[in-house]
């Protein structure tokens, strides 16, 4: 009996290890768009496109990260200057795609854009950096979208939004969560409404991983921030032992984060190259084995795991 099943599971790993092995034809005649290509997954993203032979139209926020770019790569791929939070911004960039792409429409649109402003807890998250994520995580996302969709239906193509594992276990930071659960959202209305026009979305959902946004100094720094311009009595209630623990167990945390962007990168390209991408793609080890796993968790034993290490407030009951 458990033979025949084992078979059958086997059987099944075996005819979806095939099926996703089936690539696209003519990926050199196909044009992908992808944010956030100064630095991290967008950077290499657009790297590992270019020797894959695809047309690259990548957008970097300043002109020193797309010149640097367009020095590694051949002249397959173009840069243009884009701020995901500024209509008008979106507005030159989409017009730009479209003088390049012309009636072949655009195959890959790729939000990769993103930012994190952590804080110690929520008691002490800001507007502002509750707005700067959102504008760029989630707003920018769907504003691009809406900007460049008509060529991606065009052209039958695909959209791959770069989520986050912390768009399904929230943790870390309120504000990155909230922008990354609305993209997890928008992508899932979003696929169902484009899946009859022939046009895919898939979401990519990285574990733990150091780049730019995340590196142990830009954390320290903005969590540096957040307590010493926190309200007094909030910071008496969790008392400054807590607060140096906490950037200890950060610090730790942070440095077992992957270096290897090649687990992200590789996801986007099978989603763009793949004529049968995957909905979701969980990047990283710890996103597959870790929190994929205790996301299904009962919610009393999942905090639990959360807060495992976390220090104790001052005035904790």
């Amino acid at each position: 009996m458990w033979l025949y099943v084992a078979c059958l599971i086997g059987l099944c790993y075996l005819f979806r290890w095939y099926r996703e092995r089936q690539v696209v034809s003519n990926l050199r005649d196909k044009y992908v768009f992808i944010t956030g290509c100064d630095s991290g997954f967008g950077n290499l993203l657009a790297k590992q496109l270019d020797l894959r032979g695809l047309r690259v139209l990548a957008a970097c926020l300043t002109e020193k990260g797309a010149e640097q770019l367009r020095c590694e790569t051949s002249d397959r791929v173009e840069t243009v200057i884009l701020d995901v939070t500024k209509t008008e911004s979106i507005t030159a960039a989409a017009q730009w795609v479209k003088e390049r792409v012309g009636n072949k429409g655009l195959w890959g649109l790729v939000n990769n854009a993103g930012v994190v402003f952590p804080d110690v807890c929520t008691e002490l998250m800001t507007k502002e950096n509750l707005m700067k994520t959102m504008n760029i995580n989630l707003f920018g996302v769907i504003e691009v979208t809406m900007s460049m969709l008509q060529m991606v239906k065009q052209a039958r193509g695909r959209i791959v939004n770069v989520s986050s594992i912390m768009g399904r276990v929230a943790f870390f930071s309120a504000s990155y969560c909230c922008s990354k659960y609305g993209v997890e959202a928008f992508s899932d209305c979003l696929r169902l409404d484009v899946r009859p026009f022939g046009v895919k979305v898939c979401m990519v959902e990285p574990g733990c991983f150091k780049t730019n946004i995340i590196s142990p100094q830009k954390v320290q720094e903005c969590l540096e921030n957040s307590w010493n311009k926190g309200p007094v009595e909030v910071k008496e209630s969790y008392g400054q032992e807590f607060f140096e623990k906490f950037l200890i167990v950060n610090k730790n945390s942070l440095q077992k984060c992957s270096t290897n962007l090649h687990l992200v990168t590789d996801c986007m390209e099978h989603a763009l190259t793949s004529r049968y991408p995957r909905y979701r793609y969980s990047a990283g080890w710890d996103a597959r084995f870790f929190f994929i796993p205790l996301s299904y968790l009962p919610t009393v034993l999942s905090d639990y795991v959360l807060s495992a290490n976390n220090p104790k407030p001052a005035h904790a009951v």
